[in-house]
């Protein structure tokens, strides 16, 4: 609506200020000429024919229009009549009047917006005030009363005064003019943080004292316990003794290195050799699964742990028929499960035969009752301090794990035991000293060794040692009897535990 107005009183003054120019003419019909209006101190030049000047027309019966003007003019060389005009005009300055209005518009809603700040300001501000006054009130309660506070009341007050502190800091940080007030706030606030600490100190019968002193002998009385039970491990146990009471500890994984076909082959086992009647004597050996998780066609062999970690002085083979992570060596031969059958074979590593085959009687497999998260290792061997050993399920146990020792030369079976535990539920398993060891796994980074089985006694048992792990899957453990070692096959890395006994009571 404004813009309209200016625009009316714009063309008003356009019109008010033009000019026409008329002259006389020596015919009948008079000559008119209107001139137009042009912007201020521009020169407005009109032509008139010389008759116009010199006619003697009577001009009072022409028609007077109105705002007409007469002016002096002049003839040129071609006998033309010219005059000039000067019309000043100025133009209403309407962007200047536009932005005057938003600037005004912009002004108010900045005033309304501090102060809306003010007014927030001015009540944490009073709600602070508050709060300090019956923080003082409590302290002078307690410096004139002679009740012995405990040290919960002292952490209390510690804790208001910090929230208090904390509260003026921000208040400090987004406040913006005088702080007057706010300074006063924070000085008092200190002096109460000094006056508790004072009070703290002055504590008349030492209660708070005698119980951090009390807490202290706790604390060293636990680790004299803790003391106590490191010094019922057994860690220098000879090599191939089960004179202990099991295990009860495992210690963070070492990480050897990756298998030496590399990532993509995540599932396999590893581990060092044991022959008892040779124990100077090392065997390494490497055998990932394809990346088909399955099929074992390739493992490694080193002489040394050297020659290991440098990939130095490999013996490759190839075999044909392995199937699964639960491959064992023991005494120079590697004994693994065959392909897609419940058969088991020993294969001679000198020469890389096949020396027996021995179908286990009754196994599930095809991957029917596998660890749990890792599928094709329903038969999985194991080797401990007496011989070997097989780990599997069969139809009549429901999936329970059985446990069978075998003969390492002929591997007939020798004896069975049944177990109550559920193989598909349980992760991995190794046996130490003709206990059965069964973990599961807490999460992506721990298992947990949580369930035993004496072969000896026939008696289950429970049990919780967690075990830190670097990836998520754990296949093929493996336990050495000389070191006292779990080798494990980490999704591709080759990893080591070191295993702490309990002692015999004599």
């Amino acid at each position: 609506m404004m813009k309209v107005s200016i625009l009316l009183i714009v063309l008003l003054l356009l019109h008010s200020s033009s000019l026409m120019v008329t002259s006389a003419a020596s015919t009948p019909a008079a000559h008119q000429l209107t001139t137009s209006a042009y912007t201020s101190n521009e020169l407005l030049s009109t032509t008139l024919p010389p008759t116009a000047l010199t006619s003697s027309a009577p001009t009072s019966n022409l028609p007077h229009p109105q705002f007409v003007t007469n002016f002096t003019g002049s003839v040129n060389d071609h006998g033309t009549c010219q005059c000039s005009v000067s019309l000043p005009y100025t133009p209403f300055p309407v962007q200047k009047m536009e932005s005057l209005v938003l600037t005004t518009h912009e002004l108010s809603e900045e005033f309304y917006r501090e102060l809306t700040k003010i007014k927030e300001y001015s009540v944490l501000i009073e709600r602070y005030e508050q709060r300090l006054l019956n923080l003082t009130i409590r302290v002078e309660t307690m410096e004139k009363t002679s009740i012995s506070y405990n040290e919960l009341d002292f952490e209390l007050l510690k804790l208001e005064v910090k929230e208090m502190q904390r509260l003026v800091n921000q208040l400090k940080t987004t406040f913006v003019g005088s702080r007057v007030i706010i300074d006063q706030l924070e000085i008092e606030i200190k002096n109460m943080t000094l006056l508790v600490q004072e009070l703290e100190s002055l504590d008349k019968n030492n209660i708070l004292t005698i119980r951090r002193e009390i807490a202290a002998l706790k604390n060293r009385l636990k680790e004299c316990e803790e003391s106590n039970k490191q010094n019922d491990l057994v860690q220098n146990f000879p090599p191939g003794s089960c004179n202990h009471s099991g295990v009860v500890n495992i210690s963070k994984p070492s990480i050897i290195q990756l298998n030496w076909r590399g990532f993509s082959y995540k599932y396999g086992a590893w581990g060092k050799d044991y022959s008892p009647l040779t124990p100077e004597k090392t065997l390494y050996w490497v055998a990932p699964l394809n990346t088909d998780a399955r099929y074992l066609e390739y493992y490694r062999l080193h002489n040394s742990k050297d020659d290991l970690l440098l990939f130095k002085n490999p013996r490759d083979n190839r075999i044909t028929y392995g199937e699964g992570s639960g491959t064992a060596v023991y005494k120079n031969s590697m004994y693994i499960h065959m392909y897609s059958s419940r058969d088991i074979a020993k294969v001679n590593l000198t020469t890389n035969t096949v020396v027996v085959r021995k179908t286990l009687p009754n196994a599930a497999y095809n991957n029917r009752f596998s660890y749990a998260g890792v599928n094709w290792e329903d038969i999985d061997l194991a080797v401990d301090e007496s011989g070997l050993w097989v780990i599997y399920a069969t139809e009549a146990s429901t999936g329970n794990i059985v446990i069978s020792k075998l003969n390492d030369t002929s591997l007939e079976v020798l004896n069975t035991w049944q177990t109550k535990q559920y193989k598909p539920s349980v992760s991995n398993a190794f046996i130490v000293c003709g206990v059965l060891y069964a973990t599961r796994a807490v999460n992506t980074r721990q298992d947990e060794i949580f369930y035993t089985y004496d072969t000896n006694t026939g008696q289950e048992g429970r049990m919780s040692i967690l075990m830190d792990k670097m990836l998520e899957k754990l296949t093929g453990i493996n336990y050495n009897p000389l070191d006292h070692k779990l080798y494990v096959y980490n999704e591709g890395y080759l990893m080591t535990y070191d295993l702490s006994f309990q002692t015999t009571l004599q």
